[in-house]
Parts: structure tokens; sequence; C-alpha cells
């Protein structure tokens, strides 16, 4: 076992929110294993999934953008370290994702800023740099952050008004420390959003369809590797605040900062989609594949997106899917590995492996419970 995941004494009480979520909820997992005498708070909408069975973590069913609840409940925790990994669905209408991910996270910001949190880590994302014109080639955190209307996703547009906020906090209030973890396409065990719908592809028949050339890298992530990154940004903001009020030189500082956390093994889009289906029971061959250029896809895509529109459904395949699965878009790492000593903890073949068979194991006991 290496130094980094070894066991180490308390972090204090840490509160996390969105704690029952999929990131959340590995977060809470790796911090207890690393840090088994940490008292550990999650806050979130519903505290009835994925929940740990250790007696340090206490479970609150509260809304982030509750200020009176968030209040009272801060009040009575006073927790020493908040991770917000708490947001809004990628589904939700434009009204939620600002409530949620704008008005929730001031309302958590400014509650820990007045409870005497030493260390504010937020789960950001890595589109928010991400326009729909540019490819994104090695990217890193000096790029602007793209909002409003050169934003097509108003969802990435409050992910970046709010990572503005926490990182404008920092140091502003007493000792209060903050910076921002921004993941690329999270996968894993307890995904909702990515291999489920590939797994589902698979059971359709649709692994014989490839769209474009496949000559586009793309950024996966393992959940755990981005639990990790987070962890890695909590103890340095902790050092830091130690240190307080010496502020770090620049080469080195954390507070205040943002972090790309991905794999840092871009891969062709289409390959990553064939080693899930390959893991999931896939054996056709290559030969049986057809590619369908991305201008036809497109044209495609629009016509069932307005055909489905008239029935008040979405096709499997719109435009937006196209233009995402045929655009080059993966980040640098190299400021998270000199600044947080940030390197994945499982590679990208392993995290497709654990998280396929999570699906599949899952399956498997839904089916035996439908049996009996």
């Amino acid at each position: 076992m290496s130094a980094s995941n070894a066991p180490v004494k308390s972090l204090g009480h840490v509160l996390i929110t969105g704690g029952c979520g999929f990131l959340g909820h590995h977060i809470v997992n790796l911090l207890l294993e690393r840090h088994p005498s940490t008292r550990v708070s999650v806050l979130d909408l519903r505290t009835t999934h994925n929940r740990n069975s250790s007696p340090n973590v206490s479970y609150y069913e509260s809304d982030v953008t509750d200020s009176e609840a968030t209040k009272t409940l801060f009040a009575k925790l006073k927790p020493d370290v908040v991770i917000h990994t708490a947001g809004s669905p990628l589904i939700a209408k434009n009204e939620i994702h600002y409530k949620v991910n704008v008005e929730g996270t001031k309302n958590i910001l400014s509650t820990a800023q007045e409870n005497g949190v030493k260390a504010f880590v937020y789960t950001s994302s890595a589109s928010v740099i991400y326009d729909p014109k540019s490819e994104l080639i090695n990217a890193n955190e000096t790029y602007p952050l793209i909002t409003g209307d050169a934003q097509p996703e108003y969802y990435t547009t409050t992910k970046a008004y709010a990572e503005s906020a926490v990182l404008s906090a920092n140091r502003q209030r007493s000792n209060f420390l903050t910076c921002a973890i921004r993941p690329a396409g999270i996968f894993g065990e307890g995904d909702v959003q990515l291999l489920p719908k590939m797994v589902t592809a698979f059971r359709k028949g649709q692994t014989k369809f490839q769209i474009g050339s496949n000559n586009n890298l793309f950024d996966f992530s393992y959940v755990r590797n981005v639990a990790h990154g987070h962890l890695l940004a909590v103890n340095a903001l902790l050092q830091t605040y130690k240190m307080m009020p010496i502020v770090p030189p620049d080469s080195k500082r954390v507070d205040g900062e943002a972090f790309f956390i991905t794999n840092g093994q871009p891969v062709y889009f289409w390959d990553f989609a064939r080693a899930v289906w390959r893991e999931a029971g896939d054996t056709l061959p290559m030969s049986s594949v057809w590619h369908l250029g991305e201008d036809f896809a497109f044209a495609v895509g629009g016509t069932l997106e307005w055909l489905f529109w008239a029935m008040g459904k979405t096709p499997n395949l719109t435009r937006q899917q196209v233009k995402y699965s045929c655009m080059t878009r993966y980040y640098s790492i190299d400021k998270a590995r000199r600044r947080l000593g940030y390197w994945p903890i499982v590679d990208l073949d392993e995290g497709i492996r654990r998280g396929v068979r999570y699906i599949l194991e899952q399956e498997k006991r839904d089916a035996e419970k439908k049996g009996q």
C-alpha cells in the first residue's frame, strides 16, 4: 500500500453534499477507507440509496437551496470540511439548473463561511471551457470559462457560475480556503448516465453502427479516480490551512484554484464504447460495423428530434449526441499532478470492467428477484 492510500489520522468532520449520489457515495467510501476515524455527515435530498454502514457516517435529508435548513444543520454539525458534489440533473429545466447549481452552491458556500469551515472543495465540470466550435486538445486550466450565449448547455453555464463563486470566496472571510475539481466523463459503479446507456445500446443491437471516422480522442474518468482527486484536494487545503496566513507560491498553490481530473488516458470515442460492449458480451467483428458520416448522422438526428418532439418523446439519436461522439475533447492533468500529487489509481480498462460488471450483476440480482 502506497503512502497516499494508507489510512491516516482523521480529517476532522467532513460534510458531503450529494453524498448519496453517484460520485458522492464513492467519495464517502474512499474517505472512510483512507481516513477511518473521520466523522462524515452526508446531506442529500434523499438518503435511502448508496448508504455506508459505518458508525462514523450520519445522514441528513435537506435541500441545498433551503437556506434556513442548511443554516440550522451547519450550526449543529460545525464541519471542518465541505465537499460540495450536489447538483441538478442534466435533464432538468433551466430554472432548476440555476436554482440548484448557482443559488444552492452560494447558499452552502456562505453557510460554510459563517460556521468556521476550513476547506471547501467544489465539484465543477470539465465542460466549463467547452464551446460548440472548438476542439479541446490537452486543454488546461488557463482556458477561459465559456458561459452565456457562447455556451450551448445551460447546465454548464451554471456550473461555471458556481465555480467562479467558490473560487472568489477563497480567503475572503477568516481562514476559509476553497478549490474546484473539474471531472470529465465520469463512469463506474452506480453510473446512471454513461455506461447504462451504452449497455442498453448493446442490448438493442445498436453496436453495428458507428458515427464518424473515430479519429477523435476523448476523456473518460473512472469514478474512484475522481473521488481520489477530491480527497487530495481536501488534504492539500488542510495543509495550507495549517500554514495560514502564509500564502504558498503560485506554482504550488491549491486554494483558489481549479483542477482537471481525468484518467489521463484519452481514447478514441468509439474505442471506449466498443470496450464497454465487449465487456457486456458483444462479439460483433469490426467488418460488420456500418460507418455513418457525421453530416448524414447529424441530419438524421435533426429529423428524428422533430418527429419525436411531435410525439413528446426523445429519439435514440440526436444532433447533440452526433456532435458529442465526433469531437475531440481531452484535458491535461499536469496541474493536478504537480500541485495535488494526483495520478489515477485505476486505469481505464479496469474501470470499464468494474463498471460493466456492476451493471451485469445488478441485472442478475433483479432477474433473480423477479423469479422468486
